[in-house]
């Protein structure tokens, strides 16, 4: 900027702020008192206003922010849970995960609350339209039993037919409309019989607990052999194997590139698995 117009500026800014910024000297200026101050604040804006743009770009990208994420009861023992949360936190260290854990018809409420982003879910359809459910994975489910059940005292090579539980009480996994409930009820459906319930229990560890104490038996994904529980015997089921569904849940249109970030990650770890 060439002199003339460079001093109108100043002097403009003067005006302005109602101060004077230069002392006019007979070879030069300096800066007053105020200036001084105007310009360690300046330059500070300058600072924040850069680190303001990056942290802008940063969002945009899906690098940072913050991602609740919902776990079912279930989901951590099936190992593309933990590998999932773990590979984007390296991707995305900038990103503060929020972990809930908790049954399918709670997280369609939480989601409604605006309390979560994405889902790990048992359940493959959810009575929410405004949510989509990606399919992750199918784990096949086997017999938690107590110990001195009959079936439990049999070869763990020898699979056991459903049918021949027809007559025990079933410890399910919370209430209807839930995934591995509804799964359980259906696979006895087909079996030929409707399950007896003995008992609803809301998380997998109190299921187990109820089957190790001998008020039932439970059908668990395959994953839930990881849990070793004093009492409680797992055995695989006969003929054809009721699945259970792992999917991920997220809002339908939802353009928040976290959750889009996110759900590359899982999907991805998800065909390696396959």
């Amino acid at each position: 900027m060439q002199q003339p117009p460079l001093s109108r500026q100043i002097r403009l800014l003067e005006q302005q702020l109602e101060v004077q910024l230069f002392r006019r000297r007979p070879r030069g200026v300096e800066l007053t008192s105020a200036g001084k101050v105007l310009l360690t604040e300046a330059r500070a804006m300058l600072v924040q206003l850069s680190r303001s743009i990056e942290a802008t770009r940063r969002t945009a990208r899906g690098e940072q922010g913050r991602l609740a994420v919902g776990i079912a009861p279930t989901a951590p023992f099936v190992p593309l849970v933990p590998q999932a949360i773990r590979a984007y936190r390296e991707a995305y260290p900038g990103v503060a995960l929020a972990l809930w854990e908790g049954l399918s018809n709670e997280a369609v409420v939480r989601f409604a609350a605006n309390e979560l982003d994405v889902a790990f879910v048992r359940a493959a359809k959810v009575h929410a339209d405004a949510l989509v459910i990606t399919p992750l994975l199918d784990e096949p489910m086997m017999l938690a039993l107590p110990r001195e059940h009959p079936a439990a005292l049999q070869s763990p090579a020898k699979p056991v037919p459903l049918g021949r539980l027809s007559k025990d009480a079933f410890i399910l996994i919370g209430p209807p409309g839930t995934g591995i409930h509804d799964e359980t009820v259906a696979a006895c459906h087909r079996a030929g019989f409707a399950p007896h319930v003995g008992q609803q229990a809301p998380r997998i560890t109190s299921t187990l607990g109820l089957v190790a104490t001998g008020l039932g038996v439970a059908m668990v994904p395959e994953s839930m052999q990881r849990m070793t529980m004093d009492g409680v015997v797992f055995r695989r089921i006969a003929g054809m194997q009721p699945k259970a569904f792992l999917g991920l849940a997220f809002r339908r249109g939802d353009t928040s590139p976290l959750v889009r970030q996110f759900t590359v990650v899982a999907k991805r770890l998800a065909r390696q698995r396959a």
